[in-house]
C-alpha cells in the first residue's frame, strides 16, 4: 500500500475536513488470487466525497466531561461492596501486592488499549473491528453483555431508590421487629451477641434481625417465592422504581454526549462527597479503630493460597470495566489528538485509589458493629447487597439523626450505580447505531427503545423469585463470557491487526509511539493474564446458590445458554468472514482492514 504524505506530519488534527483528498482504490490480484488493496491519497478540489462518508462524529463537550463519564462507569457499587471485603479477607494490606501487580501489567494496558482504539477508529465495539473484520463477532459478544447487565444492575439502582425514599421518616423502618413483613422470629438486634448467635455463625448471616427482614421480605417477598420456578408477578412498588430508573437513564443519554458529559458531574463526585462525609462520622463511633486496624491487618502468608490471586485479578479486571464497549464507546467521541495514555493512567489509578479508600468509611462502620454487639469483625464483615442493605443500613439506624445518614448513603449508591448503567447502555447505543446509520439518524427513538426493553426484562429480577433470577444473570451473563470476549479482542488487536501497527495508530493520534512494556503487555502479559483469569474462572467454578437456596440442575443450563448466547457470536462471524472473503484467515484479516485504514488516514486529514 503507497501513501503519499507529507513526512513531518507526525501529530494529527482533531478536525478532519473530508473535502481536502479522495483515496483511490486499485484492485489487483495477487499470485494466490487472493484480491488486495492498492491505494493511494491525492488531493480533492472538487469538494467534499461524494461517497457514502460518515456523518460527523459529536466530541465531548469538554475534556472533562470525558474523564468524569470513565470514572462514573469505573468506579461502581463493586468499589464499596466487594473490594474492601476482598482486602480484609486475603490478607489486609497484603492483598493489595497482587492487586497493584495486576493492575500494572494488566488493568493499565488493556484500559489503555481500548480507549486508544476507540479514539484512533471513532467507532463502537463492533464497527471499531474494521480493522479486523473477522473478530467483529467480539463487539456484538460486549454489546449483548452491557446490555444482559443493565437487565439487573438496574434493579439494584432501583433497590437504592426504595430505601432512599423508605429513609425518609422520622424512624428508619429497619430499625426495629413488629413491622406488617417481619416474621414471629424477628429479633432486636440488640438481644443479639456471640453468645446468642452460638458456634459458626456470624451476625452477618443472621437473616432474623429487622434489616434483614426489611431487605428480604419488605423489599424483595423473598418469602413469597419457594424458588426460582416460582416467580410470581413483579412488585409494584420496585416497578414504580425501576421506572423512574430507566426515566433518568433516558433523559440522561437521548441527545449523547452532549447530555450525559452533564449528568456525570452530579454522579461521578457525589459518591467521593459522600464517602468523604461517612469517614468522618465512621471514625467517630466507638470500636472504629478496631474496624479499621482489621482493614489493614497485613498476613503475608495469604500470598501462599492462589485464591488471593485469583480474587485480585478477577476484582482489577471487572473493577476497570474493560470489555464491555464503554471505554471503545467513550473514546470514541475525543478529539482525535486526545492525550488517552496519560487519561488510563489517571482513570484507573482514580478508581482503584477509591477502591482502598472507600475501606475505610466501611470499615469503621463494621468495627462500630462489632463494638455494638461483642462479636468480632469476622462476624460483621461481609460483601454484595448484604452489606449495602443490611449491615451498613442497620448500623446507621442506631446513629443520632439516622435519616439524614440513611439519605446521604443511598443517594451515594443511587449515582454509583447511575453513571455506571449509563456507561453499559451508552455502549449498546454506539455500538449497535454505528454499525447501523437509521438507528443514528434516530437515537432518541432507538436511546428509548433500548431503555424500555431492559425496563421489560428487568421485571422478572423485581418479581417475589426476582433474586434469583438477578443471581443467575450476575453469574453467567457477564463472568466468564466477558472474560472469553476480552481475551479474544486482545488477541485480536495484539496478533492479527498487530501491535507494531497499533502503535503506529496510537503515534499518529498523540505524536510518540507507546514504549516496549506497553507493547510486551498488549502482546503477550494481558492475554496471559486473561487466560489465567478465563481458566481460573472455569476451575473455581460452582453451581449457583444464594444463601442456603441451591438453584436446580436446570438453572445452570439456562445460565450457560445466557453465557454462550454473547459468546458465540465471535466463531459464527469468523466463520461466516472465513468463507466470505477468500484467502487463509490472517490474509482476510490484513485484506479487509486495508480500505479501513485508508478511509482513517482520509477522514484525518493526512494528505498532502
Amino acid at each position: 500500500m503507497e501513501v503519499q504524505m507529507k513526512p513531518d506530519h507526525h501529530k494529527l488534527s482533531a478536525v478532519a475536513p473530508l473535502n481536502q483528498c479522495d483515496v483511490e482504490l486499485t484492485l489487483v490480484k495477487d499470485q494466490n488470487g487472493v484480491q488486495c488493496t492498492s491505494s493511494s491519497i491525492v488531493p480533492n478540489h472538487g469538494g467534499p466525497l461524494t461517497s457514502n462518508t460518515e456523518v460527523e462524529r459529536e466530541i465531548w463537550g469538554k475534556k472533562i466531561d470525558f474523564l468524569l463519564s470513565v470514572i462514573g462507569f469505573a468506579v461502581d457499587l463493586a468499589n464499596v461492596w466487594r473490594f474492601p471485603y476482598l482486602c480484609y479477607k486475603n490478607g489486609g494490606g497484603a492483598f493489595l501486592i497482587p492487586y497493584i501487580l495486576f493492575l500494572v501489567i494488566a488493568g493499565m494496558p488493556l484500559f489503555y488499549m481500548e480507549l486508544a482504539l476507540g479514539q484512533y477508529n471513532r467507532e463502537g465495539a463492533a464497527t471499531v473491528w474494521k480493522i479486523c473484520p473477522v473478530f467483529k463477532g467480539v463487539g456484538y459478544t460486549v454489546i449483548l453483555i452491557a446490555l444482559y447487565v443493565g437487565f439487573y444492575y438496574n434493579v439494584i439502582i432501583a433497590w437504592s431508590l426504595y430505601y432512599l425514599f423508605s429513609s425518609m421518616t422520622s424512624e428508619l423502618p429497619w430499625l426495629k421487629c413488629g413491622n406488617r413483613w417481619n416474621s414471629p422470629n424477628c429479633v432486636d438486634p440488640l438481644a443479639i451477641n456471640k453468645s446468642v448467635l452460638g458456634n459458626g455463625t456470624s451476625y452477618a448471616k443472621y437473616k432474623i434481625t429487622p434489616a434483614a427482614e426489611y431487605y428480604e421480605r419488605g423489599v424483595l417477598h423473598l418469602h413469597e417465592s419457594k424458588g426460582i420456578q416460582d416467580l410470581g408477578m413483579p412488585r409494584w412498588e420496585l416497578s414504580l422504581c425501576l421506572i423512574v430508573v430507566v426515566f433518568i437513564l433516558y433523559f440522561s443519554l437521548w441527545k449523547g454526549v452532549k447530555s450525559s458529559g452533564k449528568v456525570v458531574y452530579i454522579t461521578a463526585t457525589m459518591p467521593y462527597i459522600v464517602l468523604f462525609v461517612l469517614l468522618i462520622r465512621g471514625i467517630t463511633l466507638p470500636g472504629s479503630m478496631n474496624g479499621i486496624k482489621a482493614y489493614l491487618h497485613i498476613d503475608f502468608n495469604r500470598l501462599n493460597n492462589l485464591e488471593v490471586w485469583i480474587d485480585a485479578a478477577t476484582q482489577i479486571f471487572f473493577s476497570l470495566g474493560a470489555g464491555f464497549g464503554v471505554l471503545i464507546a467513550f473514546a470514541s467521541y475525543n478529539k482525535f489528538d486526545n492525550n488517552c495514555y496519560r487519561d488510563a493512567l489517571l482513570t484507573t489509578t482514580v478508581n482503584c485509589v477509591t477502591s482502598f479508600f472507600s475501606g475505610f468509611a466501611i470499615f469503621s462502620v463494621l468495627g462500630y458493629m462489632a463494638h455494638k454487639h461483642k462479636v468480632k469483625i469476622e462476624d460483621v464483615a461481609t460483601e454484595g447487597a448484604g452489606l449495602v442493605f443490611i449491615i451498613y443500613p442497620e448500623a446507621i439506624s442506631t446513629l443520632p439523626g439516622s435519616t439524614f445518614w440513611a439519605i446521604l448513603f443511598f443517594i451515594m449508591l443511587l449515582t454509583l450505580g447511575i453513571d455506571s448503567s449509563m456507561g453499559g447502555m451508552e455502549a449498546v447505543i454506539t455500538g449497535l447505531s454505528d454499525d447501523f446509520l437509521f438507528l443514528k439518524r434516530n437515537r432518541k427513538v432507538f436511546t428509548f427503545a433500548t431503555a424500555f426493553g431492559t425496563f421489560l426484562f428487568s421485571l422478572l429480577c423485581i418479581t417475589n423469585g426476582g433474586i434469583y433470577v438477578l443471581t443467575l444473570l450476575d453469574k453467567y451473563a457477564a463472568g466468564t463470557a466477558i472474560l472469553f470476549g476480552v481475551l479474544i479482542e486482545a488477541i485480536g488487536v495484539s496478533w492479527f491487526y498487530g501491535v507494531d501497527r497499533f502503535s503506529e495508530d496510537i503515534e499518529r493520534m498523540m505524536g510518540f509511539k507507546p514504549g516496549l512494556y506497553w507493547r510486551l503487555c498488549w502482546k503477550f502479559v494481558s492475554p496471559a493474564f486473561l487466560l489465567f483469569v478465563v481458566i481460573a474462572s472455569a476451575v473455581t467454578s460452582s453451581g449457583l446458590k444464594y444463601d442456603e437456596y441451591v438453584f436446580p440442575n436446570w438453572s445452570n443450563y439456562v445460565g450457560w445458554g445466557v453465557a454462550m448466547s454473547s459468546m458465540l457470536f465471535v466463531p459464527f462471524y469468523a466463520i461466516y468472514k472465513f468463507f466470505s472473503i477468500p484467502g487463509t484467515f490472517k490474509e482476510v484479516c490484513r485484506y479487509t482492514s486495508v480500505e479501513f485504514h485508508i478511509r482513517n488516514l482520509t477522514l484525518h486529514n493526512i494528505c498532502p
